[in-house]
């Protein structure tokens, strides 16, 4: 995987590879008082500036939905977001290199057994804001509401807080709020299955949308992914398969 000089230029116009990553998602990244932020999003983004050749920069954010403007609008040169159509109006994504469960959780009393019964009128589900669970959702609920919390760690304590049917987001996440918190169950199942992919800005062309896939293949191939993710003590989260 040479990177040819057009290949650094298209991804690192400044000289500097500026990786955008969201330490909203806890299985791919968390927040680091020293190095701005550690996971395996930064390992991923690191293992691609070696490639490149050229320093690593993190562009570090606590939300999706920051994360993905800053690569849209090409203030950063690549991020690590979940594939949705909307967002790929503006980014080129690879291939997935992690599957995550996005799930519902309730109060211990309420009457929902099953992720088919959320979707009905006068319900409340709690999502954060940009995130791949609000695009999905918005989507997908015709008769629920949706209310929004400012990031996605923010979901749970908004939904006791402001006394919502039912909060969305990534398993671990609530599982953990729910441990945290107590009271709180998961509904069995999952209601989505997120594929969790690099991403480049669709104007740095194609060629450097195929080396960005060749590279995540790679890792995926090579163990690297598998290894990061045990490293970062990360459950719950698989490598998804080859392209």
């Amino acid at each position: 995987m040479n990177a040819t000089p057009e290949i650094v230029r298209a991804f690192a116009p400044t000289g500097r590879l500026r990786a955008s990553i969201n330490t909203g998602n806890p299985i791919l990244a968390a927040p680091d008082a020293q190095a701005g932020a550690r996971g395996v999003s930064v390992d991923l983004a690191r293992g691609l500036a070696e490639r490149l050749g050229v320093p690593l920069e993190l562009v570090v954010f606590d939300t999706a939905g920051q994360s993905v403007d800053a690569v849209t609008q090409e203030r950063a040169d690549v991020g690590f977001f979940a594939i949705d159509p909307k967002r790929g109006e503006g980014i080129h994504f690879t291939p997935p290199y992690v599957l995550i469960e996005g799930c519902y959780a309730v109060r211990n009393d309420s009457p929902l057994q099953a992720n088919d019964e959320v979707d009905r009128p006068g319900r409340r589900v709690v999502v954060g804001q940009g995130s791949a669970y609000d695009l999905f959702l918005s989507r997908e609920l015709k008769q629920a509401s949706i209310e929004r919390a400012p990031s996605s760690p923010a979901v749970v304590s908004h939904f006791v807080e402001h006394g919502a049917d039912v909060a969305a987001g990534v398993k671990q996440q609530l599982e953990a709020d729910a441990q945290r918190l107590g009271g709180l169950r998961l509904l069995p199942g999952h209601f989505m299955v997120i594929r969790q992919a690099m991403g480049c800005p669709r104007g740095r062309g194609e060629a450097a949308a195929r080396y960005l896939s060749d590279y995540v293949e790679a890792m995926k191939a090579g163990g690297f992914v598998a290894a990061a993710l045990q490293r970062h003590g990360i459950e719950g989260a698989a490598v998804a398969p080859a392209a």
